[in-house]
Formats: C-alpha cells, sequence, structure tokens
C-alpha cells in the first residue's frame, strides 16, 4: 500500500528537463546565433532542449528572455523577401519555361510563396528552391 502511494505521488510531480531559452530579447526575422540561447531547467513539455536545433534558425515571432522556445516560434532562415526580384523556373514534359517574377511573402527553402509574374502580371503560387529560385507547379 505504501509502495502504491509512493508510486503514484511520484507521478504526479512534473517532470523537469533542460529547456532552450532566449538570454536577450530576439526581434522577429532575426537569425539566432550560439550566444543568444542558453538551457535551463524547466517543467515546459513544448519546446526545444537541444541547443544546436535552435541556433541558426529564424525568430518567426519576437522571443524574450527566459521563456521557452515554442516549436512553431522559429523555423529556418528565409532566402526570398517580399518585393524580391526572383527568377521564376516552370517544368513540365520536357518543357522548361524562365521568367522573372515579384515574390508577395517571405520564404524560406521548401516553403509555398505566392509570386508575381512581371510579364503578365498573374498571380502563381511556387516553391522557393535552395538557389533562391521560385520552381512554380500546375
Amino acid at each position: 500500500m505504501i509502495l502504491r502511494s509512493l508510486l503514484c505521488l511520484c507521478c504526479a510531480m512534473p517532470a523537469w528537463a533542460d529547456t532552450v531559452v532566449p538570454t536577450r530579447t530576439i526581434r522577429a526575422e532575426a537569425i539566432i546565433l550560439e550566444t543568444d540561447v542558453t538551457l535551463v531547467e524547466n517543467n515546459q513539455t513544448a519546446g526545444y532542449v537541444r541547443l544546436p536545433d535552435v541556433v541558426g534558425q529564424e525568430a518567426r515571432v519576437v522571443l524574450y528572455p527566459g521563456r521557452p522556445i515554442g516549436i512553431d516560434d522559429i523555423g529556418p532562415p528565409a532566402i526570398v523577401t517580399r518585393n524580391q526580384l526572383v527568377r521564376v523556373v516552370f517544368q513540365a514534359h520536357g518543357l522548361e519555361i524562365l521568367t522573372e517574377g515579384r515574390a508577395l511573402e517571405r520564404g524560406a527553402a521548401g516553403d509555398r510563396v505566392r509570386i508575381m509574374n512581371l510579364s503578365s502580371r498573374t498571380t502563381l503560387f511556387g516553391q522557393v528552391e535552395p538557389d533562391g529560385s521560385i520552381q512554380v507547379s500546375r
């Protein structure tokens, strides 16, 4: 009986683990450096627990000192910025069309963004490639 009550007591206690928190205020769209974050003991379940997972990422929202960094608070750095001129590529059935467009939103490699074809003024959707071009699909 005593063993059962001790077991229930241990299960009810929150688990403490290391959590990544900022050491200073980090503005949105800033790249996170090694000196910007540290590990602290915390009982939060959501958030990062390893510094390498956070360093080099871009803040999507303002990050405040001492608060755990949530999974959706950061992401890969943007390659394409809003209003930037980009190369637009369309490939299908051996046909390749290259043109110039204007990015209508920010995006990192792999993100789906809206672009405007400068020739036709048509709004398209495409995927940001690692080289900064936009791959348009049907």
